[in-house]
Formats: structure tokens, sequence, C-alpha cells
């Protein structure tokens, strides 16, 4: 399955993001807890080369916890200050000013010195397409500011919002890479919603959930599906069985597992089966 995709506007994004990254002081990068490495956007890590830099993990309610707190090591140990949040109930949201104040202390410190008090940080923030980033700045304004949506896409242009009279941010649109050298990439952001649902193969998506899940989260599937012997069966038959327990069925009783790939993909996207992370830390070669 080789997955792509590039629209026109994010050429457009990006010439925006290298336009006004001077005009700011910090770069917020958000990633999402599950797929950390995947997340991430080589382009924008050029843009924000120069620029101190918060890594924002957000959806950990949906994440493997021990896969969490091992990518947040080796995110930290990389040298940018990393800030845990879950961006819909506010978990961390109060370490957010806490790390921009303190990647930006030296300037900080220099306005004082001149005598400039309270000038604002601005922020600029950064992430592929559904990520949660306007969920994050709602939370973190304390009203609704930027637009969000469940579909990658949402936020098409600039948007200037002013947090507190210190703190102001500039909210950019979701942008991707051109190309995914490694399809896992593609896969993993096809998982979580960050891929134009009409690009894709939904089945061979939920194959490789199933295939995931049975590998890394045999105990938490199982709670769901009773499967026997699951390590041993093929993806397929597995995928037919938990149709069947569904009662997915269409015309001569047969398994309807296309509607049934859709609902696997909607409640991994919406945590039903548990904290589940995609980027298996000791299965990924990191740089």
């Amino acid at each position: 399955m080789n997955i792509q995709w590039y629209p026109g506007h994010m050429t457009k994004a990006k010439r925006m993001m290298e336009e006004n990254v001077k005009l700011v002081d910090v770069v917020i990068e958000m990633l999402d807890a599950r797929v950390p490495l995947s997340s991430r956007n080589p382009e924008v890590l050029k843009i924000a080369k120069n620029k101190p830099r918060i890594v924002i993990l957000n959806k950990i309610d949906l994440a493997d916890e021990e896969m969490t707190r091992r990518w947040a090591k080796f995110l930290k140990d990389e040298g940018a200050a990393v800030v845990l949040v879950n961006a819909r109930d506010g978990k961390g949201m109060n370490n957010v000013m806490t790390a921009a104040k303190e990647v930006c202390k030296e300037k900080i410190q220099r306005n004082l010195a001149r005598g400039i008090i309270n000038k604002p940080i601005r922020a600029m923030v950064v992430g592929i397409p559904n990520v949660g980033k306007s969920t994050f700045i709602n939370k973190l304004v304390g009203k609704a500011s930027a637009k969000t949506g469940n579909k990658p896409g949402v936020t098409k242009g600039k948007q200037w919002i002013k947090v507190k009279k210190d703190f102001e941010l500039l909210d950019t649109p979701g942008l991707l890479w051109p190309r995914f050298e490694d399809q896992r990439v593609g896969i993993a952001l096809a998982l979580i919603g960050s891929i134009k649902e009409e690009l894709l193969d939904r089945r061979e998506l939920a194959f490789k959930m199933i295939d995931l899940m049975r590998t890394h989260y045999k105990a938490q599937f199982l709670q769901k599906y009773k499967v026997e012997d699951i390590e041993n069966k093929d993806l397929m038959e597995i995928l037919e069985e938990i149709t069947r327990q569904r009662h997915l069925v269409k015309t001569g009783n047969e398994p309807d597992t296309d509607r049934m790939s859709i609902v696997l993909l909607d409640e991994f996207r919406n945590g039903k089966y548990g904290k589940i992370t995609i980027d298996i830390f000791d299965e990924i070669e990191v740089n």
C-alpha cells in the first residue's frame, strides 16, 4: 500500500511558515503521542532549525504510557523541551506557558535589562493535519479562537491568537511533506486520520491495525473480540471473524468486511481498544 498526500494548499502553507518564522520567538511543534516519530515533519524541522522549540506530545490519553515516556525521553535527549498534554480535557496544558518562558528565558532577560517589560512571547504552532493544534490553542486561550474539525485540512490560513498579555500564538495549517520515503510513516499517519480518507484502502489499513494489536496489544484486542488462536490465523480470517461478531453481514450472510474496517479504524481513533501506540520504540530506527 503506497500512501502519498500533498495537496496544493500545503505548498502555500510551507511558504507562509518560512515567511513568518522570523516573527516568532519559539516554535511549538505538535506531535500525536501515538506516532511521535511518524508525526514529525522534516520540513518543519528545517524551517524551525534556528528557533527554540517546544515539542507537545498530544493525545496522551490514547497512547501507551510506557511508550510515551520513552519517546518523551528520546525527544528531550535531542534537546527539545517536551510537554505531555491531552488538549481535549486540558491535562498538562499549564506546563506549556512554563516551557515557553523557560526556552525564551535569555530573550526575556535581555528585554528586562533594556527596560522592556511584558513583551509578548510569540510562538508559531505547527504540526501535521489532525494532530489537534486547534483544540490545543482553544484550550490554551479558553475559548474557540481557532477553527477545529475532525478531518485533516480544516485550518487553511494563518491566525494570530492572543493567549495572555505576554503570549501570542500563530496558528498554521496542517502540513505534511511531499513524499513519504518510508511507507511505515504513511500507514501510521493514515491510521490516526491525518491522510484524506478517500485516498485510503481501509481494509488494508484494518489489516495493519489488527496485526499491530495482536503483536503488541493482544490482551486489549481479545477483551473486545474473542478470536481463538489469533497468532496463527491470517488477517482476513481475523477480520471476517470479528465482522461476524459485530453482526455486520450483507446479502447472502457474507461478512461485510468493508464496513467492519471502517468501524475498526474509527474505534481505534477514539480509544475504544485502550491506550495504543503505533510507533513502537524498539522497532523503529531513529537517527
